[in-house]
């Protein structure tokens, strides 16, 4: 049947010699195959090898391969998906050695984000993620293609012509080079929104958190967005940013972002710059964190881990754990920055809201100004982008008692009679 599943097997190395980020465990094979399964394919088998070291070439060493081929054999898997990242040489390897099609967990991901792309920007992202992925492995996609010189060419290409492969990269690096162009004009584009918000004094709070940890449904739930929320892996990949209104005087703009997953492709990471650069722009992030999985806790190391890599460790955060209707487990520290809460039925939400507040207002600074009346725009920017408490009309100028945010402090720092 045309719209059969695609049968395959996964397999994932824990090794002495790899980092403790790129080890596989049972978890995240489990992971794996929930991945596998939103692509459209299903997994029949599974194996999980323990060696001291990476096998440079067939990566699980030769005796686990045999295995895996008889095993995939038994199952009629057609497509071997393996958890870690492979290299060129390795992804060659085992693909004349399984006889098998092979991927790994990168090239996986970069798949389910093609199909779930919908805006210019998201397609754009993906597509240079994907042959930034491509390129070092057009060896083994093209292995097939021979070299067109020589007696056994085809006639017609016979002499000092190139390689279809020199061809093929030479194709795919002026495809990057377009795209990043492309990418240069979106990064533009979220500039000039960006200073257009600093001038209006609005305030961003952005929603971060590991894949289908609820965070498209916290986001229709505090603004009532109506946007698509599944229980399943990267629903979301194209940001969206709707108006909250945090309080009956306060309110700011909330974007969701695409989920993080472990072992994220760094072709993403670099391909998503644009996107996810907003996050350290952000004034405030929302990290939602998914209290029924029991994984929550590795979950919660791989969200912070890529913050950190983005450049947005020291942006303030609060930890909403979600999905608190699902558990009873009482698992969670208690302090100033954390709140359970539950997107799906509203339990916590006021507490959320009350937290964004008092965390955005912690952002404002108190001071007492004097300025001239030659500057009495800055004196109109005041009262309409921060709170003047009091107003004292003095010769040579206006003396101010105000509450305001950082972004407008630097236009009025040189003329603070006190803090």
């Amino acid at each position: 049947m045309a719209n059969e599943p695609e049968k395959a097997v996964i397999v994932g190395l824990t090794a002495d010699n790899m980092e403790q980020r790129e080890r596989s465990t049972e978890e995240s094979l489990d992971e794996l195959e929930a991945l596998l399964e939103t692509a459209g394919g299903v997994c029949l088998c599974r194996a999980l090898q323990n060696r001291r070291k990476v096998e440079p070439r067939s990566f699980i060493g030769d005796g686990k391969v045999k295995e895996l081929k008889a095993l995939a054999e038994k199952y009629e898997c057609k497509l071997a998906v393996f958890d870690n990242e492979l290299s060129p040489s390795q992804m060659r390897a085992l693909t004349d050695d399984l006889e098998l099609r092979v991927i790994d967990r990168p090239s996986l991901i970069l798949d389910i984000f093609a199909s779930r792309a919908r805006t210019r920007e998201g397609r754009l992202q993906v597509e240079l993620a994907q042959y930034k992925y491509m390129l070092p492995r057009l060896t083994g996609m093209w292995k097939h293609l021979t070299k067109q010189t020589g007696t056994s060419a085809p006639i017609g290409t016979r002499g000092p012509g190139e390689t279809q492969l020199e061809t093929d990269r030479r194709h795919i690096r002026r495809k990057i080079a377009k795209l990043e162009e492309e990418l240069i004009d979106v990064i533009r584009t979220r500039d000039t929104q960006r200073r257009l918000r600093e001038k209006n004094n609005v305030a961003v709070v952005a929603l971060v958190g590991y894949t289908n940890a609820g965070k498209s449904t916290l986001l229709n739930t505090l603004t009532g967005a109506g946007i698509q929320a599944e229980n399943r892996l990267f629903d979301t990949l194209d940001t969206t940013t709707r108006r909250l209104a945090v309080s009956d005087t306060q309110e700011a703009l909330l974007s969701d972002t695409v989920g993080f997953i472990r072992n994220l492709p760094r072709q993403f990471v670099d391909a998503f710059k644009a996107t996810l650069e907003e996050l350290k722009y952000a004034d405030l992030l929302i990290h939602v964190i998914d209290a029924s999985s029991p994984e929550w806790q590795e979950q919660v190391r791989v969200v912070d881990r890529l913050i950190t890599e983005i450049g947005a460790g020291d942006t303030a955060r609060i930890e909403a754990f979600n999905k608190c209707d699902l558990t009873m487990s009482e698992i969670h520290a208690h302090n100033e920055n954390i709140v359970e809460i539950s997107a799906k039925t509203g339990q916590g939400i006021d507490t959320l809201l009350k937290k964004i507040e008092e965390a955005l207002c912690a952002k404002s600074i108190k001071l007492a100004l004097h300025i001239p009346y030659s500057k009495a725009a800055l004196v109109e920017a005041l009262h309409r982008e921060g709170v003047v408490a009091a107003a004292r009309y003095l010769e040579g100028g206006v003396e101010l008692d105000a509450v305001i945010s950082p972004r407008l402090y630097s236009r009025v720092k040189e003329y603070i009679v006190r803090k």
